[in-house]
């Protein structure tokens, strides 16, 4: 199973995104967060955007209504990533982002337990643990949740798990230690000067703990 660091990128304009893209174009797959400024305190991408890059794209839909979101913009990306704590069914998003031929993976925040997404692990592609309270880059890392992605890689050897906030030189480590794979960092890589240096900073410190045997792609 392969390792990914993953940038994340907030913006509020199309120049901003531009500005965003072009710092990130070393990539292979790069995260944007759409923010509604009502299940998060924050807005982003409240735009008709246009994605420019070559990267794969994950949407995180940090929304009230995902399933809004995902009829007007789908075509845009390639991975949509739903919080299981917004307002639509989970089931009916899981659908409607498989009706719309994407890859569909489900979020959860902090105070959230795998329990509640138990009957959606084997309808997804992928869990995304939040690491930090979702909406800012920059919010402070919750060590906790990580008992969370440990759980997760016991329940599912070959699922990706995908970690969300607070991802810097600091805390990598122990999330990949704990079984994550896919690693979102904002701040920490697109705050940077020099943010590919940044990125192969954090790809060093996950290459230096292999993935176990059992886990394949």
């Amino acid at each position: 199973m392969k390792k990914e660091i993953i940038p994340a990128i907030i913006v509020k304009n199309q120049k901003d995104l531009e500005v965003a893209l072009a710092k990130a174009t070393f990539a292979k797959r790069i995260q944007i967060d759409i923010m509604d400024n009502k299940f998060v305190k924050n807005s982003s991408f409240q735009f008709n955007f246009k994605l420019k890059t070559k990267a794969k794209v994950e949407a995180h839909l940090m929304v009230q209504h995902p399933l809004q979101w995902i009829k007007s913009h789908a075509d845009k990306v390639d991975v949509i990533l739903f919080q299981h704590e917004s307002l639509d069914d989970n089931e009916k998003v899981i659908q409607a982002i498989k009706k719309a031929k994407k890859t569909p993976g489900i979020v959860i925040n902090p105070e959230t337990a795998i329990e509640e997404i138990g009957p959606f692990l084997d309808k997804v592609k992928e869990v995304l643990v939040m690491t930090v309270h979702p909406g800012f880059y920059g919010s402070k890392f919750v060590p906790e949740t990580l008992k969370k992605v440990k759980q997760l890689r016991a329940l599912k050897p070959n699922l990706h798990i995908e970690v969300d906030g607070g991802i810097t030189d600091k805390t990598i480590a122990k999330a990949n230690k704990a079984g994550a794979n896919l690693f979102v960092s904002g701040s920490f890589i697109m705050k940077n000067p020099q943010p590919q240096k940044a990125a192969q900073v954090l790809k060093k410190l996950i290459q230096q703990v292999p993935l176990s045997q059992n886990q394949t792609d």
